[in-house]
């Protein structure tokens, strides 16, 4: 009986540790697609400053008494509002993505623990299992 009650508990914690492993492998696929997302910000933002210091670059060039005014497009102040408007736009979408990431590091990390914990555990009462199985067998040959 003793050696029924310790299987069935084994197979409970192998169905916890399936559980878990299925958890992280979730949680790991969604800080892969933080990170993708985050890239992909990070991306847009760099093409619309881009966009910003072609069209500011070109103005510069072609009006000259913008020339006599600055002595490189950069200082124009309309270049360093455009460029802030698009870093403060991007700026809350990379701090809900790196929240986003941290949540998710969080979350990997609490089941990285508890599929440790269920792993010692699983250990333990194989090795019970196994302990109570020869104690019998060997009770049989006496």
């Amino acid at each position: 009986m003793a050696v029924a009650n310790l299987y069935e508990t084994v197979l409970n914690f192998k169905l916890n540790r399936n559980r878990l492993n299925l958890e992280l492998t979730e949680y790991q696929d969604q800080k892969l697609n933080a990170t993708y997302a985050q890239a992909d910000a990070q991306s847009l933002k760099n093409a619309e400053s881009h966009s910003v210091r072609d069209y500011f670059k070109s103005l510069f060039e072609e009006d000259e008494t913008l020339q006599g005014e600055y002595t490189d497009y950069t200082e124009i102040p309309e270049f360093e509002e455009e460029i802030d408007k698009i870093t403060a736009k991007y700026q809350d979408m990379f701090n809900e993505l790196t929240a986003w990431e941290t949540s998710v590091d969080a979350q990997i990390t609490t089941a990285s623990a508890e599929l440790e914990e269920v792993n010692a555990c699983l250990e333990s009462y194989s090795s019970m299992l196994s302990s109570n199985l020869q104690e019998d067998y060997d009770y049989g040959l006496k």
